[in-house]
């Protein structure tokens, strides 16, 4: 056959055209198939099936094109349609146009994909904030030993690479606060991604068994949900740090991450070479966690009881020295407060950490709560926190520590950006949201209060914090009771109030609160009475009944509950001198029994003892606290002036001008000409 003859039948035969229109259309519907499909979360099966159909269509349209021919008349087989009559001036263009609409499509189509791909490379979704490059969680590691109270174990091995990988300036750690929110293998990845700000993840196993361990991890970059590498370890016990190890630097290899000489020591390193030791740690760090959940004081005394058994083991463990420090002056701060002397005794073992491991983050942390929780000396406390910040960069919690000490200090706008830039390191924490929504509080910036507070409910609906700060903006906000009483409703009960952190005010306690502010004092004297409250100090308690009663005008009935309120805060000043909240309750007590200057000395006691130069969080709260005292022992225009100098500053937690209008606390002045006045202020707004 002449080859010339063969092409010119090929052409004759619109070979050629159906040739170049199927490359067209068949590369269109690839486009389409891969640009489009995934933003549908079409299965990417269907993507490969369909490039594999158009791909075996191309020589099947090939041989159709050959031997049928489109026709006025229908399709015919070329034969027939030689032999049929053609129309003077007839012309096919059709599949002219057919071609172009397709190819415009396709290109369109194509340089989108590029751009988004790109888009998606960076951020991880499209049309997303964007992603680093060099950004990763390590999600909980499951437990597969036999012993499922081994789950510790497994923790303890995640807590230790993401530790490790924290020390490195040049990644982007999410704090495991976060990542604790998630399963050990979530199954949509790409949300995870979106959620925690990174672009990949850890994800690992962990099975033990007698004096051998088997951890299994896998790398992922989860904006595409594809494996990037998988390991399994199979290890001696004894030579679990050293897996740790080689889990950071491989995933800092993967990540190309530069290390200095420092950080490549620290993924080296081990904490103790004793592993029963190791192991008594990892128990105390469990129960640590679950103590800053609950908040109960004998969750952190057992994880006291862990570090000291790992400490006995190894006197040299700094680690476990520095956490023990830690765990002590939490339970100081959150729960019952520790003598001086113990407060002291934490300090020395802190600044033991230190001596033994100078570079330890941990150890700094340590001695800035023993600065800051201990005696609220904020600028060494300052100083320990930054340096913990820069050994280990990604350190969300040392952030979140410096910016509670700037509150302290009125630094609001310190405050605030330090705050969102723990949040970004440590996305999914509720508590440091919840202090987010405090500080706005603080500033009289309700709505933005308002969404942060939901925000962290949403992740955490038990977050005490978070639900307080809806309330009182609501409160202090509106200057109406009903929809802080409408959210009361939706929180569960016994876990709106946690005991001995300070979340139960010492006169009404914020669900009692609400009860008052609507002057429903029944039911707020019924708060009283249920839930954890009940089973809290007797001192909250009895004092929180007195004033509600005196509040609503039975102060005969106020002074049974006011005596042994009166008792219990006694004894406990002498143990606590310098205790401020149980002042406050203190000077309610003696109002109840209308001892008014005793009243009046004790609530100046505590602002003599913080005032608002030295902490300007509680110092407010003492302030306005001595202005009630004020209002109702008569000193109107004491207690109008502190009242006047707390609306011109950030003291949004316990006074507003709306709140004033409602609040019964200040019924025996409200007829006072400088009380009224007080309400035409403009109240200060903002840091």
């Amino acid at each position: 056959m002449n080859p010339g003859n063969f092409f010119a039948e090929l052409k004759r035969r619109n070979v050629y055209k159906v040739a170049v229109a199927y490359a067209i259309v068949g590369w269109l519907l690839v486009q389409i198939a891969t640009q489009v499909f995934p933003f549908l979360e079409i299965p990417n099966w269907v993507v490969r099936l369909v490039i594999v159909l158009v791909a075996i269509g191309f020589p099947i349209a090939l041989v159709i094109a050959w031997a049928f021919e489109a026709t006025p008349e229908g399709i015919k087989r070329t034969e027939v349609a030689d032999k049929m009559p053609t129309k003077a001036g007839q012309k096919k263009h059709a599949w002219i146009y057919v071609v172009v609409i397709a190819g415009v499509i396709s290109v369109a189509l194509f340089f989108l994909g590029r751009y988004t791909a790109s888009r998606t490379a960076e951020d991880g979704r499209p049309g997303g904030p964007s992603l680093p490059q060099k950004s990763i969680a390590v999600l909980p590691f499951e437990n597969l030993s036999d012993d499922k109270n081994a789950a510790y174990f497994a923790d303890g091995i995640q807590d230790e690479i993401l530790t490790k990988l924290a020390s490195i300036a040049d990644l982007k750690v999410i704090s495991r606060t976060s990542t604790a929110k998630y399963k050990s293998k979530p199954e949509d990845l790409r949300t995870v991604s979106q959620q925690l700000g990174v672009a990949t993840v850890l994800e690992g196993s962990v099975q033990k068994a007698a004096d051998k361990v088997r951890v299994i991890v896998q790398f992922i970059d989860a904006r595409t949900d594809s494996h990037l590498w998988a390991k399994t370890y199979d290890r001696d016990l004894a030579d679990v740090f050293a897996i740790q190890s080689e889990v950071a630097q491989e995933i800092a290899d993967s990540l190309k991450a530069k290390l200095s000489p420092a950080e490549a020591n620290t993924l080296a390193s081990a904490p103790t070479k004793d592993t029963q030791a190791y192991d008594l740690f990892l128990k105390g760090e469990f129960e640590q966690r679950v103590a800053n959940s609950n908040f109960r004081p004998e969750s952190f005394d057992q994880a006291v009881r862990w570090y000291k058994e790992a400490i006995a083991r190894d006197p040299n463990f700094a680690l476990a020295i520095a956490q023990l420090a830690i765990c002590q002056l939490r339970r100081h701060w959150l729960t019952d407060p520790l003598t001086e002397a113990e407060v002291i005794d934490a300090g020395k073992m802190a600044k033991q950490a230190l001596t033994l491991a100078p570079d330890l983050a941990e150890a700094h942390i340590a001695v800035g709560l023993f600065h800051y929780y201990g005696f609220r000396e904020y600028e060494p406390a300052l100083t320990e926190f930054q340096r913990a910040l820069q050994l280990q960069p990604n350190n969300a919690l040392a952030l979140s520590f410096i910016a509670f000490v700037h509150r302290r200090q009125g630094k609001w706008d310190l405050t605030l950006d330090e705050l969102k830039k723990s949040i970004e390191l440590d996305p999914r924490n509720a508590y440091t949201i919840g202090g987010l929504a405090e500080t706005d509080i603080f500033l009289r910036m309700w709505k933005e209060a308002e969404d942060f507070a939901q925000r962290g409910l949403t992740i955490d609906p038990h977050e005490s914090t978070c639900m307080r700060m809806l309330l009182l903006g609501s409160l202090n906000q509106t200057g109406s009771a009903q929809e802080p009483l409408r959210l009361l409703a939706t929180f569960p009960p016994d876990d709106l109030l946690l005991p001995n952190t300070g979340v139960f005010d010492m006169v009404i306690g914020t669900r009692g609160e609400a009860f008052v502010l609507g002057r429903d004092f029944e039911a707020a004297l019924k708060a009283c009475e249920t839930g954890t409250v009940a089973t809290t100090n007797e001192w909250h308690r009895f004092a929180a009944k007195a004033g509600i009663r005196v509040l609503a005008g039975d102060v005969a009935g106020a002074q049974p509950d006011a005596e042994k309120a009166r008792q219990l805060l006694e004894t406990r000043q002498r143990d606590y001198p310098r205790d401020v909240r149980s002042l406050r309750a203190l000077s309610w007590a003696y109002l109840a029994l209308n001892r008014k200057t005793d009243a009046i000395n004790t609530a100046r006691k505590a602002v003599e003892l913080l005032p608002l130069e030295k902490d300007a969080v509680l110092g407010s709260g003492n302030l306005a606290a001595l202005a009630e005292i004020q209002a109702r022992t008569g000193a109107a225009k004491e207690a109008v002036e502190n009242l006047r100098k707390l609306l011109s500053i950030p003291a949004g937690e316990t006074i507003s001008i709306a709140r004033l209008r409602i609040d019964p606390v200040w019924d025996p002045i409200r007829n006072n000409p400088g009380f009224q006045q007080l309400l035409t202020m403009k109240e200060h707004i903002g840091p």
